[in-house]
This record gives C-alpha cells, sequence and structure tokens, in this order.
C-alpha cells in the first residue's frame, strides 16, 4: 500500500489552505509589479526623450540665404529648409498653380517655383522666406512668408487686418 508524502503548510506549492498571516497570496510576483514599474518609467522617458528631441529640431529652423543655399546645394540635395532672399524685380510671373519668381541674396539670383497663392504683400524688392528643397537648378516651394519691419503697421495702417476683422 502507497501512502501520500506528508504535506508542509508552510510550503509555497502547499494546498493546505489559506496563508499564513501577514503573506499576500500573490508574494512570489511582487517582482512583477517592481519590473511593470521599471518598464512603464522607461517607456515614460522614452516619450519624453523623443518629444524633446521632435520639439527641438522643430524649433531650429534656420534662415539659409540664396546665395549659401546655392553653395551648399549638393549638401541640401532634397531636404526642407527656409531660403531667404529679395524677390527681384520684374521676375514675378503667375503660374496655373501658383507663382514664380527670382530670388536674389549676395550675388546669387535663384528660381523659385510656389505652389498655392502668395501673401497679399508679396512684391518686388521685399525680403522673402520661401519654405521647399531644391528641384534640379530650381528651388521648389510650398509657402511664402513676407518679411516687414515693424514700421510697416505704422505707415500702411489699413492694409493688415486681424484675426478678428479690424484693421490694424
Amino acid at each position: 500500500m502507497t501512502t501520500a508524502p506528508p504535506t508542509n503548510p508552510g510550503a509555497p506549492n502547499s494546498d493546505a489552505g489559506p496563508p499564513a498571516a501577514g503573506r499576500s497570496a500573490d508574494a512570489p510576483g511582487r517582482g512583477n509589479h517592481t519590473a511593470r514599474y521599471v518598464v512603464a518609467g522607461l517607456v515614460l522617458v522614452g516619450i519624453l526623450v523623443f518629444l524633446v528631441v521632435k520639439g527641438l529640431g522643430s524649433a531650429l529652423d534656420f534662415y539659409l540665404p540664396a546665395d549659401q543655399a546655392v553653395a551648399q546645394q549638393a549638401t541640401l540635395g532634397s531636404k526642407t529648409f527656409n531660403l531667404e532672399g529679395v524677390v527681384q524685380p520684374g521676375s514675378i510671373r503667375s503660374t496655373p498653380d501658383g507663382v514664380d519668381f527670382v530670388v536674389t541674396s549676395g550675388s546669387a539670383h535663384l528660381d523659385v517655383h510656389n505652389i498655392g497663392s502668395p501673401p497679399q504683400l508679396f512684391q518686388a524688392n521685399i525680403p522673402v522666406i520661401a519654405v521647399g528643397h531644391f528641384a534640379g537648378n530650381l528651388f521648389a516651394s510650398d509657402q511664402i512668408l513676407v518679411k516687414h519691419s515693424s514700421n510697416y503697421i505704422a505707415q500702411h495702417p489699413t492694409r493688415v487686418t486681424a484675426p478678428n476683422g479690424s484693421k490694424r
């Protein structure tokens, strides 16, 4: 006749009833909670680092004058950047999808093809920022920003409209 081995009430795999006072039924799993907190903390730190890097990357937008852009064209390739220059008089031509013009900076002259409507203040002999990339020897842009001094509003008070519709 075979008898069952004696049971040890303090053994973890014991079927001898509820755990002793002061001990949790999931005591062996406590390390899993710590691991979860560590993993969650690492995920949060990773997200924070990602947001900081992306935020700084977009905050570090630079304006590259046309002469420097032409000199660095091979390095820039098709990377998007902000091109700075002055609109050359007589170079503005409307196209079905936007406007073509030439920006100058130093001794450089660079053809720009912009898709979309230029801002109302866009005209010859004013500084502009064209956002885009090189496409061959042409700068392909999808946004034009017009630069003007703070004196502009004082000199032309009826031309600038505030978001609420009032004239500034």
